[in-house]
């Protein structure tokens, strides 16, 4: 296990997109990276490159998503932190058996075909942690 993961992106689900986007871009001056639609996840994903890492606003497809209900009235909420790995299922394996409760037992798809998988909040604190593994 390397302990030194790095930070891929942090998460920010946003109730204005084009608001959001426009912050992060033309205020900000940070560069659209992505943006994708993830249908099986509920959200449409846009991605900002921060330094080394990416901003990741995320807009729910459906205001009735669980996604949707998490933000709430905020205008915008920070959702999940997620670390790259280099192998998914040995560092679940590591975590789980260190104790770490699992949302994902086994890696899905995520965002650029990478694989993602998250920890649950209850055991790291109070912060939703997703793993990813980049695709090859």
């Amino acid at each position: 296990m390397n302990p030194s993961w790095p930070i891929d992106h942090v998460a920010i689900v946003v109730g204005d997109l084009d608001a959001a986007i426009a912050l992060y871009t033309s205020a900000l001056g940070f560069r659209q990276v992505y943006r994708e639609t993830l249908a099986e996840q509920g959200v449409e994903a846009i991605g900002v490159q921060a330094g080394e890492s990416v901003i990741e606003l995320l807009r729910p497809l459906d205001a009735s998503s669980p996604i949707a209900r998490y933000r709430g009235d905020a205008p915008s909420k920070l959702h999940h932190v997620a670390f790259r790995v280099n192998n998914i299922e040995a560092t679940l394996a590591d975590l789980k058996a260190k104790g770490i409760r699992l949302i994902d037992e086994e890696p899905r798809s995520g965002a650029h075909r990478n694989r993602i998988a998250f920890l649950h909040p209850k055991s790291t604190g109070g912060v939703l942690i997703e793993l990813c593994e980049p695709a090859i």
